[in-house]
């Protein structure tokens, strides 16, 4: 099996360029291209086994780390919602052909932007989202700070939040929280223009199943598929999580969107 390549692309100009490291396999369409969430990295368990996908299929898959992230260059204190999205839509402009956007945690919120940003390119032949993290700054991070926390955010421009998947906190800047106010989805109807599965761990601290059911409720015209995990938790990443990652993918890589349901096992938007 012939490994995937290392790339970089320069991203961002008038002193806000920075190197983006980009893992890709070539091969036919679609596509699968990842996004991965905060503080995660493109060599992480899923999406290695979305390239190890690629490769039994001979799919091209398209991994890459956001700026201040894993390979790639730049400070991670600097990173916006608005800044990680620029370098998903320049990474994607190198892509060719449909792709099926995979998209975790952050990643999955940065994907529907995404899809809203390619709205009727006729690139994206479906999303799989990961325990989305929709408007994550304000409804997963901000609404859960204590007032001590808010204070601080203001007068000092970064906190430091305590993390489950590693020994180092995480910082939030104040930055990160006002430019994700630019990119809110919920209160409005979302629309993606391609067929939408969702898998969500019923044990997942980070982010709640009523978090990701929400997200359901916004998707209005779009096939929307919902599989509940009822002992996974946030990350996803055992044996059989990685397994039904892969059904997921490729029932939307072989089938048509109506087939979604009966391949999964599971009721179109049903809680």
């Amino acid at each position: 099996m012939i490994d995937a390549q290392l790339e970089h692309l320069l991203v961002g100009n008038d002193g806000e360029t920075r190197q983006i490291a980009v893992l890709r396999r070539h091969g036919a369409a679609p596509g699968l291209f990842w996004l991965g969430g905060y503080r995660s990295e493109m060599t992480g368990s899923k999406a290695g086994a979305l390239d190890a996908l690629g490769a039994e299929r001979g799919l091209a898959v398209t991994r890459f780390d956001y700026s201040g992230h894993g390979r790639s260059g730049g400070d991670f204190r600097l990173g916006t919602i608005s800044r990680w999205l620029d370098e998903a839509l320049a990474v994607f402009g190198t892509t060719s052909g449909p792709q099926i956007v995979v998209g975790s945690s952050m990643g999955g919120w940065i994907a529907l932007l995404l899809a809203q940003a390619l709205r009727g390119s006729g690139r994206l032949k479906a999303l799989v989202l990961i325990a989305p993290a929709v408007d994550m700054t304000e409804e997963l991070m901000l609404k859960g700070f204590s007032s001590i926390q808010r204070r601080a955010l203001a007068e000092t421009g970064v906190i430091e939040q305590p993390s489950a998947y590693s020994d180092e906190p995480y910082p939030i800047t104040r930055e990160l929280i006002e430019d994700g106010r630019r990119h809110l989805l919920f209160g409005q109807g979302i629309e993606t223009g391609c067929p939408v599965t969702i898998l969500q761990g019923g044990r997942d601290p980070d982010v709640p199943r009523a978090h990701a059911l929400r997200l359901v409720q916004h998707l209005l015209s779009d096939p929307v598929t919902f599989t509940l995990v009822p002992d996974g938790d946030h990350r996803l990443s055992r044996p059989e999580d990685l397994a039904l990652l892969s059904a997921a993918v490729l029932a939307h890589a072989d089938g048509p969107a109506e087939q979604l349901s009966l391949d999964l096992g599971i009721a179109d938007r049903s809680p």
